[in-house]
C-alpha cells in the first residue's frame, strides 16, 4: 500500500486534465487552447500573497523557458498531463558569458528559480538540456514547505540545488539524475521512493552544505540508487561544508557505489563534523564493513528519528497532498 494513495491522486489529476479549468485555476498549452502560451506567464498571472493554492495545468509539450517563482508567489501548484511529455528546460551553465560577458556561475544556471513558500509540483519533467559542460542547475529550490510528486529533474553536474538551511523540501516518486554532486544545497530534503540515477562519468550523488544548527539534511528512504556509471566509481556523498548530513534507509544501492562509501573532500576535519548514515541498506553497493571508519550504520533505536514529522518538524507533506486530493473536483 505504500505511496498508492499519492499514486491515486496523481492519476486522478491527470484523468481530470483535459477539460478546460474553470474558477481560479490557470491552464498553460503551446497551441493555444489555454489560458497562455508559456509557463512563466501563468507564473506572473498569479496574484502576490495569495492565501490559497493557485493552480497551473500545463499540457503536454517541450516549454524552454527560463522560470522563475519569486518569494511573492506561494502556494502554486503545477501539475502536468504527462511527465515524459511536460518538460520545462533550459541549457545555461556556470561558465556560459552573460550579457554583460561575466560568466552565469552555479546559481545563475539554474532553468528554474523556485522561491516562493507551498509550491508543489505533479507530473513535470525539470531540465538542463546544456550537458557536460560543467555546473548546470536544472532547479534552484529555495521555497519552504516545498513538494514534488512524480517528477524527473534531468541534468548532469549540479542537477539540484536545495538552497537555504532549513528550508523543508520533499520529493516523492520522483527520477532524479546526474554526474557530479548532482544534489546538493543545506536544505533539510527527503526523498522517498525515488531513483537516483548516477550517469556515466558519476562521481558523488550528495553535496550537502547543511549547517550545525539543523539536524537533518539529505534523507533517502525507500529510494533506488541506480545508473550507468562504472562499477565502485561513485561516492555517496561528500561534504560541501564542515557539518554536512545525509541519510541512506532501507535503499537499495546498486554496484556502481564505491566500497568505502563516503568521501570527505580532500579534508580530514571534515570526518569529524560531517554525520554520513545508513540502515538496512541492500544490494551489491551495500558494504558496510568497508565503509569509511567515521559513517555511520544506525541501530533500531537511532533510526526512529527519522520520521517525517521529525525531519520537517511537523509538517506532512503526505498529509497535504492526501488533502488536496480529496479536492480534486476543479469542474473541468
Amino acid at each position: 500500500m505504500k505511496g498508492k494513495i499519492l499514486q491515486l491522486i496523481i492519476c486522478c489529476l491527470s484523468l481530470s486534465f483535459f477539460a478546460k479549468a474553470q474558477g481560479k485555476d490557470i491552464t498553460v498549452a503551446k497551441d493555444g487552447t489555454g489560458d497562455y502560451l508559456t509557463v512563466q506567464e501563468a507564473i506572473n498571472a498569479v496574484p502576490d500573497f495569495r492565501k490559497v493554492i493557485t493552480t497551473i495545468w500545463i499540457r503536454n509539450g517541450i516549454y524552454q523557458e527560463k522560470l522563475n517563482l519569486s518569494p511573492s508567489k506561494k502556494l502554486v501548484k503545477l501539475v502536468g498531463e504527462d511527465v515524459s511529455k511536460i518538460i520545462l528546460t533550459y541549457n545555461d551553465y556556470a561558465a556560459k558569458k552573460n550579457r554583460f560577458g561575466e560568466e552565469m556561475g552555479t546559481s545563475g544556471s539554474s532553468g528554474f528559480y523556485i522561491c516562493g513558500d507551498g509550491f508543489t509540483a505533479y507530473n513535470i519533467t525539470f531540465q538542463n538540456s546544456s550537458g557536460p559542460v560543467g555546473q548546470a542547475v536544472a532547479i534552484w529550490l529555495s521555497g519552504d514547505q516545498t513538494s514534488f510528486f512524480n517528477c524527473r529533474i534531468l541534468g548532469f553536474q549540479d542537477t539540484l540545488y536545495t538552497y537555504g538551511a532549513g528550508n523543508r523540501q520533499y520529493f516523492q516518486n520522483c527520477y532524479i539524475e546526474g554526474t557530479v554532486d548532482f544534489i546538493f544545497g543545506a536544505a533539510t530534503a527527503l526523498f522517498e521512493e525515488c531513483t537516483i540515477f548516477c550517469k556515466q562519468g558519476a562521481r558523488y550523488i550528495t553535496a550537502s552544505s547543511a549547517p550545525d544548527t539543523i539536524k537533518y539534511g539529505y534523507v533517502f528512504l525507500d529510494c533506488r540508487i541506480t545508473g550507468d556509471a562504472l562499477e565502485r566509481s561513485v561516492y555517496l556523498g561528500r561534504p560541501w561544508r564542515p557539518y554536512s548530513k545525509v541519510a541512506y534507509i532501507n535503499c537499495e544501492l546498486s554496484k556502481l557505489i564505491k566500497a568505502e562509501g563516503w568521501d570527505n573532500w580532500r579534508k580530514e576535519s571534515n570526518e569529524k563534523t560531517a554525520y554520513y548514515a545508513e540502515y538496512k541498506n541492500k544490494g551489491e553497493g551495500f558494504n558496510p564493513r568497508e565503509r569509511v571508519a567515521w559513517s555511520h550504520q544506525l541501530t533500531t533505536e537511532e533510526v526512529k528519528g527519522y520520521t517525517i514529522d521529525l525531519i520537517f518538524k511537523g509538517w506532512n507533506p503526505k498529509k497535504v497532498a492526501a488533502e488536496t486530493g480529496k479536492h480534486i473536483n476543479y469542474e473541468h
